[in-house]
């Protein structure tokens, strides 16, 4: 209902970004590998990040209630596919006595349904250096706690490898832990994703992961919820609009940009017919690409 329709926008309107990409930051992401794969199918490596732990990785076979495990990872996931986005708080779900807790067993399940083979999944940390070290399950690694996971993708026949950490993107957790940050910056530029990470690049504590994002992007596709409009200076970015702009949800109605609604109503956008963010009725949605000059 909602990735078909996707894929045929895709295909008429940024057929680009199906094209490989050396590199991927979703910022704010979560275990939603399932979007940044859609829009950007073809990317070396993706990055992920959120505050959501990695738990334990999965073993099905030593789960005593199987189908109540699954019912429980399920349940983790049905906001992101009723609406499009995690709510933190569902994926809460006491999933600790099923073993089956944290983000990987929903990334698995993302990359499995994708028609992708894990080829090796290597738990780890950053040291402060941005250097991804494995660290065996229950010893204590570096502050950034993360996991590396290896796939091929079985239709297009190439290897692809996603990063998720858990980590904290503020400026002070940046700062406590540079470890992250640098590790995105070994990675060089590429494109970059924001669905619905709470409007907090309109906030002041979110510079650094802000200007990175500019910084390290030659295409920024996100909704009104990612980077605010006057952050893209136009004489570095073409800014493309689709859909329509109502404004935030009430929760975030102190970030409404007038400016971006001015821009809606001059450049008439062609409509999307698939929900994308905060606004998972596709009649609501926008959905905005920033392409660097």
């Amino acid at each position: 209902r909602q990735l078909q329709k996707l894929h045929e926008w895709q295909a008429t309107y940024l057929p680009e970004s199906a094209q490989p990409k050396p590199v991927v930051f979703y910022m704010f992401s979560g275990p939603d590998f399932l979007y940044v794969d859609q829009f950007f199918p073809r990317a070396a490596v993706y990055v992920l990040c959120g505050k959501e732990a990695l738990g334990p990785p999965p073993d099905p076979l030593r789960i005593a209630k199987l189908s109540g495990a699954l019912g429980n990872l399920e349940n983790a996931m049905k906001s992101a596919l009723n609406t499009t986005y995690f709510i933190t708080k569902d994926m809460k779900v006491d999933l600790h006595e099923q073993n089956l807790n944290g983000v990987l067993p929903i990334l698995y399940t993302w990359i499995a349904r994708a028609n992708k083979s894990i080829t090796d999944v290597s738990v780890g940390s950053l040291n402060s250096g941005g250097v991804f070290e494995e660290a065996p399950a229950g010893r204590k690694g570096g502050s950034t706690p993360g996991v590396r996971i290896r796939y091929t993708d079985n239709e297009a026949g190439n290897d692809q490898t996603l990063y998720y950490f858990t980590t904290d993107i503020s400026d002070g957790g940046i700062k406590a832990s540079p470890g992250f940050l640098k590790f995105c910056q070994r990675l060089g530029t590429g494109a970059s994703f924001l669905k619905s990470p709470s409007y907090l690049l309109f906030e002041s504590g979110f510079a650094t992961i802000r200007n990175f994002i500019l910084d390290h992007s030659n295409m920024i596709v996100q909704d009104d919820s990612g980077i605010p409009l006057a952050y893209f200076d136009p004489n570095k970015w073409n800014l493309r609009f689709f859909g329509v702009y109502l404004g935030p949800i009430d929760v975030f109605k102190q970030h409404y940009q007038p400016g971006l609604q001015e821009l809606y109503q001059q450049t008439n956008p062609p409509p999307l017919e698939f929900g994308f963010g905060y606004r998972w009725n596709y009649k609501e949605a926008n959905l905005i690409v920033a392409t660097r000059k």
